[in-house]
């Protein structure tokens, strides 16, 4: 295999190997709920899972979390076949290793929400999950601001507000810095040389 399509895999590999890895840790090592404070009240691993999408967004009830779970694996099989597609076409090298966060980042949270219900979760009947219902397991938690909306704010005014709401996991991390990459990046990822057209006084001179 051409190092061109191995170098992008391995650099999935090893963001899903460390996803997998901080998950386990957190699962073997905490209790759901639990805080261990490294920056003090602006950041800290709170051990909660999901049912649903990236940083806690959810698709609600078994049919939307089934349903959530199949997209999710059509969903990273398109973004594989994309990554190939971009290396056979010699797409820019940063384009093709931002996609190839994305797709490790969606494998990480596949493999809890289509296993974890399988192997290690329980519902409230003490009973597995079962195949693809696990939840995703999201543990850095970062509430860098926080305070309350001014009174005169429509709809929010006087309700706290903290920023940076959302828990989220490794591969959540992986798929925001790929997407915001591309984004900032995709005139110089995307750019086309247009051959110059002649102009009427060259094609003069050239006579």
């Amino acid at each position: 295999m051409k190092a061109s399509y191995v170098k992008p895999f391995i650099v999935a590999l090893i963001i899903i190997i460390v996803d997998q890895v901080i998950k386990t840790w957190v699962r073997m090592n905490m209790y759901p709920g639990e805080e261990i404070k490294f920056l003090g009240e602006r950041g800290m691993l709170h051990y909660t899972e999901n049912n649903g999408m990236a940083f806690g967004m959810e698709l609600g009830g078994d049919w939307g979390k089934l349903a959530l779970t199949l997209f999710r694996i059509v969903a990273v099989c398109g973004i594989g076949y994309g990554m190939v597609y971009l290396i056979k076409r010699k797409y820019h090298r940063g384009l093709i290793m931002n996609v190839a966060l994305i797709f490790a980042g969606a494998m990480g949270n596949i493999i809890d929400s289509t296993f974890y219900g399988l192997l290690y979760q329980t519902g409230y009947d003490g009973k597995p999950l079962g195949l693809f219902h696990g939840r995703v397991v999201d543990m850095f938690y970062f509430p860098l601001i926080t305070g309350n909306f001014p009174d005169w704010v429509p709809f929010w005014g006087g309700q706290d507000f903290v920023f940076f709401r959302p828990v989220f996991n490794f591969a959540d991390a992986a798929i925001s810095v790929g997407v915001i990459l591309i984004l900032i990046f995709q005139k110089h990822y995307f750019k086309q040389e247009i051959p110059e057209e002649p102009t009427p006084n060259s094609e003069m001179l050239e006579e």
